[in-house]
């Protein structure tokens, strides 16, 4: 009586993401290749229980609303105009190329022109989540390479909208049938026209509204509800926003739900009330985000890796090196540094969740074959476990090839003070921010802040920073504990404190660690973590308040007046 497909689906999704997700973790793998396997455990094609079909891709299309709408929050319309010049024709000229790569393979396999022109479509668009992700993992999102990305990807989903309403119009030109509606009268090149103008006409409208009308509405929205006092209220409105905004720019525009909520971000980040926003969908975002790498395994049939493996390795091939070569090449052509080239193109080599639109789409044309859907879907996958690889192979390279790069441009790298004996601080909230202020001027300091605006605020200031979660041991020493004399963890979890300080005390065990507690249970977890003092708030509070306390009266001397 209880049982639901809802519910069933976002249990066993969730669930198995955490077994699976957990145990790539320890394996020392990424932990999409958890949430994949779990995908592949509840799909159709092995035995068990099937979640189902229809509904976890929706719900995986909520993550995908609610990450894009989180890179509006930290992207402006200034941003997007100003990597207009290389974002615009360098993904047309990369979609472009790969399209052409998929063309010919299409046509060694013995496939139609029209098929070709598809799978070839479907393997030119990278993935939002998968982007996005890598990016706000290493806190490129607000860097000019980060923007160029994102701008990219934007510019990406703006020629797959139109190739979504193109296609069915195209269709019987391409050698596949024409849908329903246009059955009497065909695709006539005017249909075909006609529909080109009314897309980019939706598109033109629908920025006019957000412009005109979304930036004065939106954020009056947000400070009337901030103003109420209610937080649980403030969140509703801001999820309201993110989703109501999306579906209508999909239901009125025709664009997708993801350019939709971008913008809706993007119009709420002029708000001074856009960290908060981002703080609070954050939660939802990164579990809805799992569901997408879930739905995705859940269309993995893994016999195709059997029945086809040169055509998944050549498949593979396209998405990984075709076109990260053919960006690599448009950057560098726009003379941009390699370290950025390098940076756009590894973002790049992978595909998602417009290449399975558009392969169902094709198939339901019958313009591709089933197979070719399934040669996307490998790709994707694929892809999708070798993008991170990637990334770490990236972020070796890099840091020596921007300095390289500095050195060329005779920029002098300053003296880090991460090299000499120093002090490290994890966290900048109220607490870490008193800490850095009393530190200034008396220790070399590099602070750890995973938090972007708050880097971005500490660099501002002065302060040397790295960007990034000080629980893993790289980022630890990327800020040089192996040199640092002292640790401060001013992080509010006691449980990422005590794992923080675990990892540090290994790296350096000579290191006098300072750490912030709430209980004598979370003092005893983080000294026997290897802290070497742990300060509960309220004792010191305390200690504060008693030193301005009236002293005790002298006794009266016996016999005086």
């Amino acid at each position: 009586m209880h049982h639901t497909s809802l519910i069933a689906t976002i249990v066993a999704g969730l669930g198995l993401a955490f077994v699976f997700g957990a145990i790539a973790n320890r394996l020392k793998l990424p932990v999409l290749v958890g949430y994949l396997l779990a995908g592949v455990v509840v799909g159709p094609f092995t035995p068990g229980y099937v979640a189902d079909q229809e509904l976890a891709p929706q719900l995986a299309e909520i993550g995908v609303i609610l990450l894009m709408f989180g890179v509006g929050l930290h992207f402006s319309l200034k941003d997007l105009m100003a990597v207009r010049k290389i974002a615009i024709p360098g993904a047309v000229v990369q979609i472009t190329a790969a399209t052409v790569m998929g063309l010919g393979l299409a046509l060694a396999l013995g496939w139609s022109v029209g098929a070709g022109v598809v799978f070839g479509l479907a393997l030119s668009v990278a993935s939002t989540v998968v982007l996005l992700r890598a990016l706000q993992e290493r806190r490129l999102v607000e860097t000019g390479r980060g923007k160029i990305a994102v701008g990219w990807l934007i510019v990406e989903d703006l020629a797959m909208v139109l190739a979504l309403v193109l296609l069915p119009a195209l269709s019987g030109v391409l050698g596949g049938e024409p849908p329903v509606d246009h059955a009497k009268g065909g695709a006539a090149a005017g249909g075909v026209l006609g529909a080109f103008a009314l897309t980019v006409g939706k598109v033109v409208a629908f920025v006019a509204f957000m412009l005109i009308v979304g930036r004065r509405v939106i954020p009056w929205i947000l400070h009337r509800i901030a103003h109420t006092g209610s937080r649980e209220l403030f969140r509703l409105a801001v999820l309201a926003i993110a989703l109501g905004v999306a579906f209508g720019s999909a239901a009125l525009f025709g664009v997708s739900f993801a350019l939709g909520a971008f913008f809706a971000g993007m119009i709420m980040a002029e708000s001074e009330l856009s960290q908060q926003a981002a703080n609070d969908t954050l939660p939802l975002r990164d579990a809805f985000a799992v569901l997408f790498f879930v739905s995705i395994g859940m269309l993995f049939d893994p016999s195709v890796l059997l029945r086809e493996p040169l055509a998944v390795l050549a498949t593979l091939l396209i998405i990984v090196v075709g076109k990260s070569i053919a960006a690599l090449i448009i950057v560098r052509a726009f003379k941009r540094p390699m370290s950025t080239a390098l940076t756009i193109s590894v973002s790049l080599a992978q595909i998602g969740e417009f290449s399975f639109i558009l392969a169902g789409l094709g198939v339901s044309l019958k313009l591709l074959p089933d197979d070719g859907r399934d040669l996307v879907l490998a790709g994707a996958i694929l892809s999708i476990l070798v993008n991170p690889l990637l990334f770490a192979i990236l972020d070796r390279i890099l840091p020596k090839m921007i300095a390289k790069e500095a050195k060329a441009r005779g920029e002098t790298p300053p003296v880090s003070a991460a090299d000499q004996p120093h002090a490290v601080l994890v966290g900048y909230g109220r607490v870490g921010k008193a800490v850095a202020e009393g530190l200034k001027g008396r220790t070399p300091l590099v602070v750890i802040e995973d938090d972007v605006e708050r880097a971005e605020d500490l660099r501002k200031a002065g302060f040397e920073t790295v960007g990034g979660n000080a629980v893993k041991p790289e980022i630890l020493l990327e800020a040089g504990l192996d040199k640092a004399t002292h640790l401060f963890v001013a992080v509010p979890n006691p449980f990422e404190a005590a794992r923080i300080i675990e990892q540090a005390r290994a790296a350096n065990p000579q290191a006098l660690i300072v750490a912030r507690a709430y209980t004598d249970a979370d003092v005893a977890l983080l000294k026997q973590m290897g802290a070497s003092h742990a300060l509960i708030g309220e004792d010191e509070i305390a200690r504060g308040m008693l030193s301005r306390a009236p002293r005790k009266p002298a006794p009266a001397v016996a016999g005086g007046h």
